[in-house]
């Protein structure tokens, strides 16, 4: 196109957002829109409506969620559920009052069901109950996509919705207490390793598999469903218009995961693994057959964005002692 295209990344400073604006920022005639907390309160509806009126984009992705890891939200389960419904829906009805065609809405794999058949495919939403420590933020992200479909049925619009694996890599969240698997263990094994500390405890026994993805992976594939072409979306989600799965399509065991992070790390202590703790769900992969069928695949393996991300921690870990 001889246009520039005008985009919002709504989330722009989190791992995911950041990660489409690295992508995005390649490519030519497309001018990015980028605003910070304070400028603009997502959760504020007249502050969203205001900015959407204000500016005429072409298209938005929407990143910007509240995320943590099991220990924040068991915690904050309200805040969770309010602070996630209140930005899908002030963003994504802003959207459509200012005349944006385009749209793309991301979710989680949380959204399935805790005991979905595995792989997890697209239609196992809604077919069970979901994962009890996590429902909050499950239902904000299978609203999200029900928006997404619903003004796409009333109002012909093209709002796309992607379902992410456990995402992993630069900008990740490394703090002591709210992190996710990857970032809490490269922290726990780097710091184990500059304090000498002969052992590191792992929680579970380590048998449970799980399915992890580098984030610029996910920025990459998040572009390419973006990019497709209007009837070739319609046609893989059955005319729903309705979510992508976006995954690696390979696990591990937790126990391959907690060594490989070792080592990526240079930790040379013992390495135990406490089974009296809770493993959670034995498998969670997810089915990316579809976005197999549409023409994209993951490029990073684990080694590679392990050691990517250990490296961006390292440059950045004075930021979490704060």
């Amino acid at each position: 196109m001889n246009d520039t295209c005008k985009i919002f990344i709504a989330g722009h400073r989190g791992m995911v957002g950041s990660a489409i604006v690295r992508q995005l920022e390649q490519q030519n005639n497309v001018e990015l829109i980028r605003v910070n907390r304070d400028v603009l309160d997502l959760v504020n509806q007249q502050q969203v409506q205001n900015f959407f009126a204000q500016n005429k984009f072409d298209q938005v992705y929407l990143a910007a969620a509240k995320v943590g890891g099991i220990h924040a939200n068991n915690s904050y389960p309200a805040e969770f559920i309010y602070q996630n419904l209140m930005i899908e829906a002030n963003v994504i009805h802003a959207a459509y009052l200012s005349g944006v065609q385009k749209l793309l809405f991301l979710g989680s794999s949380c959204i399935y069901p805790k005991m979905a058949s595995q792989p997890m495919s697209e239609s196992a939403l809604l077919t069970g109950t979901l994962e009890s420590s996590n429902e909050p933020y499950a239902i904000a992200k299978i609203a999200g996509i029900k928006l997404c479909e619903s003004y796409n049925r009333q109002y012909g619009v093209d709002y796309r919705s992607v379902m992410p694996t456990n995402l992993y890599g630069e900008n990740d969240n490394f703090h002591a207490e709210n992190s996710h698997v990857i970032p809490a263990l490269l922290r726990r094994f780097h710091e184990a390793k500059t304090d000498n500390n002969p052992i590191v405890t792992a929680w579970g026994s380590g048998k449970p598999m799980r399915e992890f993805l580098y984030v610029d992976d996910m920025a990459e594939a998040a572009i390419f469903v973006m990019s497709l072409e209007r009837e070739i979306y319609l046609k893989e989600t059955q005319a729903m218009l309705s979510h992508i799965n976006i995954g690696s399509g390979i696990d591990c065991t937790i126990r391959e995961l907690v060594e490989t992070v070792a080592k990526t790390v240079g930790y040379q202590g013992k390495i135990e693994f406490d089974d009296s703790k809770p493993d959670g769900t034995p498998k969670k992969l997810m089915d990316v057959s579809r976005l197999d069928r549409l023409g994209w695949k993951a490029k990073t393996n684990l080694e590679e964005g392990l050691k990517m991300t250990y490296d961006w921690y390292l440059l950045h870990q004075d930021d979490f002692r704060k």
